[in-house]
């Protein structure tokens, strides 16, 4: 899977990089709400050069409805702020039978869902604004959960809500995308919530595509080569009949790596 995620990665044209290597300095923040700086001081971005895109891998479990059994997943990831995009593919067993792999892409502003059974017949191949906007805000989660200083730039701003939260928004293109972060008592993020997503019924897919609150509740954090990074996260549609977790994480060890090439 990795091998074919590399190949399809370098064939979208992406910048190749390197990007901005400016170090990250306590002058970057002055002007942030006071909970924005304790949650970047606790990323440890200050100090630090500038990350401009990350690759990994993740492994976990996903189901695609409610009240369904979970199945185990592997997935590969790849992010850039250069020409902002993010590209993921997911492999999961349903039945434990049949391979399906789903891609979800943001590239030059536009957003795709495209999921094929065994990588041959096409189930699902999605666009539209509701794609534009859903794909983008995910991207604003990945750089809050671990890139931060993807977002010090002028195509973001820093909203203060209280303590221990605050609004952060990320611009693309002429579209505008919010997330709010909550943190703990360390700075640390324990979740991001956003209504800037859109999801079809899991029970009826075919009633189409309704803004939906979608969350990434974060179990714990750890220090990785300097860094905190998730320890396993979810990913939550709040559905009128009550949360539905679909998504159960974490990063496979030894693959994130920061300001890489696409496809190398």
């Amino acid at each position: 899977m990795r091998a074919k995620f590399l190949k399809e990665l370098a064939s979208l044209g992406l910048p190749l990089g390197p990007g901005p290597e400016a170090v990250v300095t306590e002058a970057d923040l002055a002007a942030l709400p006071e909970s924005a700086q304790r949650y970047l001081r606790f990323m440890s971005v200050v100090g630090r050069p500038r990350d401009w895109s990350l690759r990994f891998g993740w492994v976990g479990r996903f189901r695609p409805k409610l009240d369904g059994g979970w199945m185990n997943c592997e997935a590969w990831q790849y992010n850039t702020s250069l020409d902002v995009a993010r590209v993921f593919h997911i492999r999961i067993r349903f039945g434990s039978l049949v391979p399906v792999l789903a891609r979800d892409t943001y590239v030059r502003g536009r957003g795709r869902m495209l999921i094929r059974a065994l990588d041959l017949f096409t189930v699902e191949d999605a666009t539209g604004p509701e794609l534009d906007i859903g794909e983008l805000v995910t991207y604003l989660n990945d750089a809050v959960l671990l890139a931060p200083s993807m977002l010090l730039g002028p195509a973001t701003t820093w909203s203060p809500v209280d303590e221990s939260s605050f609004d952060v928004a990320v611009t693309d293109r002429g579209r505008t995308v919010t997330g709010r972060v909550f943190l703990d008592e360390r700075g640390a993020p324990r979740d991001f919530s956003t209504t800037d997503r859109f999801c079809k019924d899991p029970d009826d897919p075919t009633r189409g595509w309704v803004r939906t609150q979608w969350t990434t509740p974060v179990e714990g954090w750890e220090m990785v080569n300097g860094r905190p990074l998730p320890t396993r996260g979810q990913a939550v549609w709040h559905l009128p009949e009550g949360p539905f977790p679909y998504a159960d994480f974490r990063i496979a060890s030894g693959t994130l790596a920061y300001n890489v090439r696409p496809g190398v």
